[in-house]
């Protein structure tokens, strides 16, 4: 099975394709297939997040998931396809989710909300890192297929926050000093260091951290106008 991503131009400059599509070849026909195929993908899904690609096996998957093998090998290849459907569950869930409000972005304050909004929910659910990163950690240097696939979901993430960036450029926020390819992918590392060091040491003050370190650099950037505003204390 191939999965299967958009041959348009990349809006971060990067080398992956702009947008991520979870489409697969030969996508199950009935909903009784496509129920199964997706409580494969479920639990394979959860014995990631929880073991790692590697420690999840194919028997827990599937005596979690209820399936045969045969249901196993009629979806997917092998492991590493299955590997691949849930990276492309995980960009759905963290990515797309996220892009009706990056499409909002459009001003310092906007930025400044999503900012916030990412540091609450980190804080909520204790810490737990980044998904996307996490397999990215594991998987890059021994899954061709599966690091350009996550390549894909980073750079789309990553064009959702320069189109964003070009937004607030285009209006007059930011002055000529801006430049949404570096911005949005310095965006990008600050989030995912401050995730990981968060999860790591169990405190979402090093996001906070981190982003507001990238926030205080936009407001350098603001074209010198009335009524930019301020960062809010704390």
């Amino acid at each position: 099975m191939d999965y299967l991503v958009q041959s348009v131009p990349s809006k971060s400059g990067l080398a992956s394709p702009e947008r991520y599509r979870e489409d697969v070849v030969e996508e199950p026909l009935t909903e009784r297939g496509r129920r199964s195929r997706e409580r494969i993908v479920d639990a394979a899904a959860a014995l990631v997040a929880e073991r790692g690609a590697g420690g999840a096996r194919l028997d827990q998957i599937l005596e979690a998931a209820g399936a045969s093998k045969s249901q196993l090998y009629h979806y997917f290849s092998d492991k590493e396809d299955l590997v691949r459907a849930v990276i492309a569950r995980r960009v759905g869930e963290t990515v797309h989710c996220q892009g009706p409000q990056l499409d909002k972005v459009d001003s310092l304050a906007a930025l400044r909300g999503w900012f916030d909004w990412l540091v609450d929910q980190n804080a909520e659910r204790d810490c737990p890192g980044c998904p996307l990163g996490a397999l990215a950690s594991e998987l890059a240097d021994c899954d061709e297929a599966a690091r350009g696939d996550l390549t894909c979901g980073f750079d789309t993430w990553i064009g959702y926050v320069i189109e964003g960036i070009e937004r607030m450029k285009a209006s007059g926020e930011l002055d000529e000093r801006a430049d949404p390819r570096r911005l949005g992918v310095a965006v990008f590392a600050s989030l995912q260091g401050g995730l990981l060091l968060s999860k790591t040491y169990k405190d979402p003050q090093y996001l906070r951290d981190a982003l507001d370190a990238t926030y205080d650099h936009f407001l350098s950037l603001r074209a010198h106008h009335p009524g930019a505003p301020k960062r809010p204390p704390g």
